[in-house]
């Protein structure tokens, strides 16, 4: 007589000698009943989508409809007393830029922006090109001593360095999803990311144009943090950086905006008008403001580089908190798609975005009251420009596209998840908390 006990089967338990065909079926079907069903290979797989978020849609709007109002405010007397007499002047052709910046907005919104990966090569090689000509006499515009602006036949003048911040945060967000975990080493991760950079950061550094320069770079290392880099290598990469840029690359008045950012009263009249001048135009403003169009203080550039002074002095503290307000909810939004991304190219591409939008800002605000020495940067979607306008709204149309495909907390999408976990060589980001959802006891057999 064999008195062995029966081989146990690993994960289905000992065998059952009572087993049949019916007890067999009825456990196989009890044990599939919780599992996701398997999706034929020639099952076409349909997007849930829902409506785009619409709370970063009502901030753009509010932002922008502040920026035509100053805009009209700060530029209507000089454009009164100009020999054309015309005090649209610069708030008119605001107005037909942010209706084009909207119509890029909707469509971009529309697009999948999952598409935006076989476009992000040649956008970056575009953006490049774009920045190569701007040093051809025949083609740059130079203001001020900068050569930053490019006139082609046919089109109007536009900034080469506005496009390729979005450019710069396209290509990343794609090249850190494909290039997953690899990232965190040294010569897989850090050194190709100095290679993709370096071009971009040195071209317009070289216009010269210092503020975007600090943007495009603080956009692309956040995104290098986000994705899993080193910090080591990271901490490394931006020392040296910010090293060579202080002893080796900075021109002569750079340097001098940099000792005048230090104590602008030592120039009030020269290098450190524009700082003064700021700074008293917030002075002026107080609590409230002076009222609309009732400005006192003459402020270089209002319109432009230097409005939010034209902001604290019309409508005082008041209206600066609440500029600032608008731009610190819009880094909420993005950061809550951003984690809510159904993928890591989508995750990392609202991150970046949001990123070069409120780093933008902080850095224009910052040379206002001075915490950062003066550079030639704008207020996103406030101040005149048409460059930086429809890119702004374009780049606010892509977060859109991914806001309508964000997946809520509690549930599960076997699709839109793969590629947020390590072990599928994917981009490590960290997950929103989501979870399959349990099965509801009813108290029922």
């Amino acid at each position: 007589m064999n008195l062995a006990p029966p081989i146990p089967r690993f994960g289905r338990g000992p065998v059952d000698e009572e087993a049949t065909p019916e007890r067999t079926r009825a456990r196989d079907s009890r044990r599939t009943a919780n599992r996701t069903p398997a999706k034929s290979p020639t099952q076409v797989l349909q997007r849930e989508r829902h409506d785009p978020d619409y709370v970063i849609l009502m901030l753009v709007v509010a932002l922008t409809a502040v920026g035509i109002l100053m805009v009209y405010s700060s530029s209507a007397m000089r454009g009164y007393l100009s020999p054309e007499a015309d005090t649209f002047a610069t708030v008119g052709p605001q107005i037909q830029w942010a209706i084009l910046g909207f119509i890029a907005m909707a469509a971009m919104m529309k697009v999948d922006y999952r598409y935006l990966r076989l476009a992000s090569v040649p956008f970056l090689l575009v953006s490049m090109g774009l920045l190569v000509l701007v040093f051809v006499p025949d083609y740059n515009i130079v203001v001020g001593g900068s050569a930053r602006w490019l006139r082609l036949p046919g089109l109007p003048a536009i900034h080469p360095a506005e496009i390729a911040k979005l450019a710069v945060v396209i290509y990343l967000a794609h090249w850190f999803a494909k290039r997953g975990t690899k990232v965190h080493g040294f010569w897989r991760g850090t050194v190709p990311f100095l290679i993709i950079i370096t071009p971009v950061i040195a071209l317009v550094f070289k216009e010269p144009d210092l503020g975007t320069t600090a943007v495009i770079a603080l956009t692309a290392f956040t995104m290098f943090f986000i994705a899993g880099a080193n910090m080591f290598h990271l901490a490394a990469m931006w020392s040296a950086g910010f090293m060579t840029m202080i002893f080796a690359g900075l021109q002569g008045y750079q340097v001098d905006r940099i000792r005048t950012w230090l104590n602008p009263w030592i120039d009030p009249l020269g290098d450190g008008f524009h700082t003064v001048q700021g700074l008293l135009a917030l002075g002026a403003g107080g609590v409230l403001g002076r009222g609309l169009g009732q400005s006192m203080i003459a402020v270089p550039n209002a319109f432009n580089d230097f409005i939010f002074a034209e902001i604290g002095q019309e409508f005082g503290l008041v209206g600066a908190v609440v500029v600032i307000g608008l731009f610190v909810f819009l880094a909420y939004a993005g950061i809550r798609i951003a984690l809510a991304a159904p993928d890591t190219f989508g995750a990392l591409l609202a991150a970046g975005i949001t990123a070069c939008l409120c780093i933008q800002a902080f850095i224009n605000i910052a040379v206002v009251v001075t915490l950062v020495p003066i550079t030639g940067i704008t207020l996103p979607f406030i101040s005149a420009g048409g460059s930086s306008l429809i890119i702004s709204f374009a780049a606010v149309g892509i977060l859109l596209s991914i806001s309508r495909e964000t997946i809520e907390k509690g549930t599960w999408n076997d699709d839109a998840t793969a590629d947020r976990r390590r072990g599928d060589g994917r981009a490590h980001l960290p997950g929103t908390g989501r979870r399959p959802l349990a099965a509801r006891s009813t108290g029922r057999c």
